[in-house]
């Protein structure tokens, strides 16, 4: 668990395999005005990250950000089974077996709005992503909206495939299957909301960690929609 600001961590999981390319995982926790915490993609909860995850205060909060990113969040939602949880339409179709307490639908949500905005990234049928952004820290926080693995991170036959689909630092992007299955209208509206934030700092699910300045990273990774 690493401290990237006051009240916000993120927790690297373990690799998983999609489409037989190692995929790191990685969760945000946020700590709100009111103590409790904010777990964005949880990742494998063994008993050392529950009790690190409990030190920082009492989870209140669970959110899949998209479709994909819901394959641990059962063991949470027994582990702390007063939290909320909250998912996109789609994982919420693909995951009926979960339950879920409210749909992120891009709406400011009042438990959290004092510091967490959100914003429904859409416009494919095949992808759609709630992003969140800090203000404390000028943080955002994406899932799969912007993949940005290390080079290094893949073998000699992934790589130029990686490097295709758009996916490697510092050059990273939306992949390119989804990339190509946007109405570009419906999705330059959702960059808009997350450009006029003008974050910081960009923490992703896959990949590293980006230091922002005058979204120039957000600029060149969504060049695909200019």
């Amino acid at each position: 668990m690493e401290q990237l600001a006051k009240d916000l961590w993120v927790v690297d999981g373990e690799t998983v395999s999609f489409h037989g390319f190692p995929y790191t995982t990685r969760m945000t926790v946020v700590r709100l005005s009111d103590g409790t915490l904010w777990v964005h993609s949880p990742v494998t909860l063994t008993p050392a990250m529950r009790f690190r995850v409990d030190s920082l205060g009492p989870v209140a909060h669970l959110i899949a950000p998209n479709h994909l990113h819901h394959l641990f969040l059962a063991d949470w939602i027994e582990a702390y089974p007063e939290a909320t949880v909250y998912g996109t339409r789609q994982v919420m179709e693909k995951r009926p077996d979960l339950h879920f307490d409210e749909m992120l639908d891009g709406q400011h949500r009042e438990s959290w709005r004092q510091q967490i905005d959100e914003v429904l990234f859409t416009g494919s049928r095949l992808m759609e992503e709630a992003v969140f952004f800090h203000r404390p820290s000028e943080t955002l926080i994406v899932a799969d909206l912007i993949e940005n693995f290390p080079a290094g991170h893949f073998n000699w036959w992934q790589k130029p495939i990686a490097r295709l689909a758009g996916i490697i630092a510092p050059h990273g992007k939306t992949p390119l299957d989804w990339r190509l299955s946007f109405h570009k209208s419906q999705a330059q509206a959702g960059l808009a909301k997350i450009k006029a934030w003008t974050p910081r700092r960009i923490i992703m699910a896959h990949g590293e960690v980006v230091r922002e300045k005058d979204n120039q990273f957000l600029n060149d990774s969504f060049d695909w929609l200019q």
